[in-house]
C-alpha cells in the first residue's frame, strides 16, 4: 500500500519540477530560432562563395571580407547552440536529481543549486553569443545610398 504522504510529497516534486521544465521549453524554441538562423548563414556563405569566384578586384576583396565576418557567424551561432544545449542538460538534470532526492535519502540540494546556477549562466551565454551574431550580421546590413536614391527619381518622374 502507498503512503498517503509519500505521494503528496511526490506530488510537490513533480510541481516544483514543472518550472524548470518550462525553461527546457523554451531552451527548445530558442534552438529551434538558433538553428533556423544557421541554415540561412550557411546558404548565404554557399551564395556568396558562388559569386566570389566570378568577381575581381574590389567586388572580390568585398565578398570575401563578408565571407570572414559569415564564418565567424556560423562559429558563434554553434557555440550559442553548444550553450543552450548544455544548459537543457543542466536542466534535466536538476529535474532527474530533483526527483531522486524525493526517493532517496540523498541530500542533494546544493548540488541542484549549482546546477541550476549553471544552466541559467549557460543560457544566458548562449543569448550573449547569439546577440554578438546578431551585431555582426547587421554590419553587414545597409541600404545603398545609390539604391534610395534611385526610388526617389523615380518617384520624380511619375509626377
Amino acid at each position: 500500500m502507498i503512503n498517503p504522504n509519500d505521494v503528496t510529497a511526490l506530488g510537490h516534486t513533480i510541481e516544483l519540477a514543472i518550472a524548470p521544465v518550462f525553461l527546457l521549453v523554451a531552451a527548445g524554441g530558442f534552438l529551434n530560432v538558433l538553428a533556423g538562423r544557421l541554415h540561412r548563414i550557411v546558404d548565404r556563405a554557399r551564395s556568396r562563395a558562388q559569386i566570389l569566384l566570378e568577381a575581381t578586384g574590389h567586388q572580390h576583396e568585398s565578398i570575401k571580407e563578408e565571407l570572414r565576418a559569415i564564418d565567424r557567424r556560423i562559429g558563434l551561432v554553434n557555440a550559442a547552440i553548444g550553450l543552450v544545449v548544455l544548459a537543457a542538460v543542466l536542466i534535466c538534470l536538476v529535474v532527474i536529481l530533483m526527483f531522486a532526492a524525493q526517493m532517496s535519502a540523498f541530500v542533494v540540494h546544493d548540488i541542484i543549486s549549482i546546477l541550476f546556477a549553471l544552466a541559467m549562466i549557460s543560457i544566458g551565454a548562449g543569448f550573449a553569443t547569439f546577440l554578438v551574431e546578431t551585431r555582426i550580421a547587421s554590419r553587414w546590413i545597409h541600404v545603398s545610398s545609390d539604391l534610395l536614391e534611385h526610388q526617389v527619381m523615380m518617384d520624380e518622374m511619375k509626377d
